[in-house]
């Protein structure tokens, strides 16, 4: 018989995180600060640097969250995770990132011309002129 706690929660790297006990639905201390670390971007022995320890144990942490998530590469492993629960993302950045005024201006925005596009009569005509890079 399972029986089913609250979570405990801490903050890591921008994220809400998660955790409990053994037997649970709910990840341990370790993977939920990994995963948050995942999602926030950072490599395996930044994650083993943060935390005190090898990155071949965060690397061990990490294929564990995987297996359990199942998923196959570290972005669905975050996905699942948000959808389960174990990390959100603090509120303040979601605000931030729909604070900027000139959002719509932006995107509305013309598209640069990167290359000029020549006619073929004036290459023709560059490379009677003796242009060598016509």
């Amino acid at each position: 018989m399972q029986i089913t706690t609250e979570p405990t929660e801490f903050e890591c790297q921008g994220f809400t995180c998660r955790f409990g006990p053994r037997n649970s639905q709910w990840p341990s201390r370790t993977q939920a600060q990994v995963i948050a670390c995942i999602a926030a971007g950072m490599t395996h022995k930044e994650i083993a640097k943060l935390r005190g320890c090898s990155p071949r144990t965060v690397s061990a942490t990490s294929a564990a969250i995987l297996y359990y998530l199942n998923a196959h590469r570290a972005a669905g492993a975050v996905v699942e995770a948000m959808k389960r629960g174990w990390i959100a993302p603090l509120l303040v950045a979601l605000l931030i990132s729909g604070i900027n005024p000139d959002m719509d201006a932006m995107r509305h925005r013309q598209p640069t011309r990167t290359r000029t596009h020549s006619s073929v009569t004036a290459r023709i005509s560059q490379r009677l002129n003796g242009s060598l890079f016509a």
